[in-house]
């Protein structure tokens, strides 16, 4: 038997390399892949985050895998096969439906197994969405980010439990940790934001789109009058101002200028939550996972988040978090009050609760582990489980980092 190490080569699959839990997703397992003795190829259409990709020594090629376009698609089924055969990949893992649907394609009639992670729920409204959709499920293994994923995977796409595994987002403790914090990160982006000395900071980061929930929140900070209160709502709009501007118009009309601000995309999240008394996820629409709560919990802050989706998974009710009906500002204002009347003992207590949560059940390295774990069941077959035999990953670095490449 020839005992010489067998490597890996894995192949991710994202539309784009921007912020977003899928993104990091994405990052983190290449960088996993790498220390575990794997070449990590990620192919996207580009982003804001393709540097952190060479700094872990993985390959990023530039394809437009984020097109529905029939034709686009179709041609992405020919350069992925090429890739496919030239890297000697062993397995394609597709993060999104589109670029699932050309990857499923080109593993045809190549030594590659194909797989496939939900990310989010994704709406059915007729039978050609339906098909569409279906990309997502026809892995050998389907990854579910959440329990709701994949009962939502079993329910609508006929999946057996046997091809299910469910395996949570996890986060960086060494970053989302209070004492990872330093004051100086603290003045900076109290001073950008210009917020007012003293007053409770109410805040909600997510992409600025309707089914976020802004609009809930302001709802919610106008019925609080509280003139103690501030409000910061992160995120970008992403080019669609249609919805700022009616956030705008809201925030006016309630006369809430002076204590609802809206920012752009926040670089610096840890920061950004040790300023926060209160965190909301305020989402109309279920979220797959949801990862304010779960980095709100871990830097030990205060979470409201609506009772449905993800987060029913990552808070304890009553014990980490709040948990409210969706589209509710009456309940969410309820929710921040009894949030912001928390004594010192009380916030400390369910500081302490909500970080242990987090990192007894969320952290990357357990979502890491568990992904890998999915990539060695598919290689065994592929390797085989003779004595003597190569496990599918080993745990000795690569003496030489791979040469990062766009094509």
């Amino acid at each position: 038997m020839n005992s010489t190490a067998i490597q890996p080569v894995i192949m991710q699959i994202i539309p784009e390399l921007s912020a977003g839990g899928a993104e990091q997703g994405c990052i983190d397992m290449a960088a996993a892949l790498t220390e575990a003795g794997a070449q990590a190829i990620v192919v996207s259409n580009g982003g804001t985050r393709i540097h952190e990709l060479a700094r872990i020594g993985a390959v990023h090629i530039n394809l437009p895998v984020h097109s529905k376009n029939p034709i686009v698609m179709l041609q992405n089924v020919r350069k992925l096969r090429t890739l496919i055969r030239r890297y000697n990949v062993s397995i394609v893992h597709a993060r999104s439906r589109a670029p699932a649907w050309s990857a499923l394609r080109a593993c045809k009639n190549t030594d590659a197994h194909f797989i496939t992670t939900c990310h989010a729920p994704y709406n059915i409204g007729n039978e050609a969405k339906r098909m569409y959709n279906s990309a997502i499920s026809q892995g050998e293994i389907v990854i579910a980010i959440s329990r709701y994923i994949a009962l939502y995977l079993k329910e609508n796409y006929r999946i057996s439990e046997a091809r299910i595994r469910t395996i949570p987002n996890g986060i960086a403790l060494e970053k989302f940790h209070p004492t990872a914090v330093t004051p100086e990160r603290l003045i900076t982006l109290s001073r950008k934001w210009r917020i007012p000395d003293g007053a409770n900071i109410i805040m909600l980061p997510g992409r600025l789109t309707r089914w976020k929930g802004y609009h809930i929140l302001i709802d919610a900070v106008a019925r609080l009058h509280r003139t103690d209160v501030f409000c910061v709502l992160i995120g970008s709009d992403q080019g669609n101002n249609t919805y700022r501007q009616e956030l705008e118009e809201s925030i006016a009309s309630k006369n809430l200028g002076n204590r609802v601000r809206i920012v752009d995309h926040c670089n610096d999240m840890p920061a950004a939550y040790m300023l926060a008394g209160v965190v909301v996820s305020a989402s109309t629409d279920p979220e797959g996972f949801g990862r304010v709560p779960v980095e709100a919990q871990a830097m030990g802050r205060p979470i409201i988040a609506t009772d449905h989706g993800g987060a029913q998974e990552t808070i304890v009710r009553g014990e980490t978090g709040w948990l409210v009906p969706p589209a509710d500002p009456d309940a969410m204002a309820q929710a921040i009050e009894e949030a912001l009347a928390l004594t010192a003992n009380q916030r400390a207590i369910l500081a302490t609760r909500a970080m242990a949560h987090i990192a007894q059940h969320f952290t990357r390295e357990q979502m890491c582990d568990a992904t890998l774990d999915v990539y060695a069941e598919i290689l065994k077959a592929k390797i085989g489980n003779a004595a003597g035999a190569q496990q599918p990953f080993h745990t000795q670095k690569k003496s030489q980092s791979i040469e990062t490449a766009a094509e």
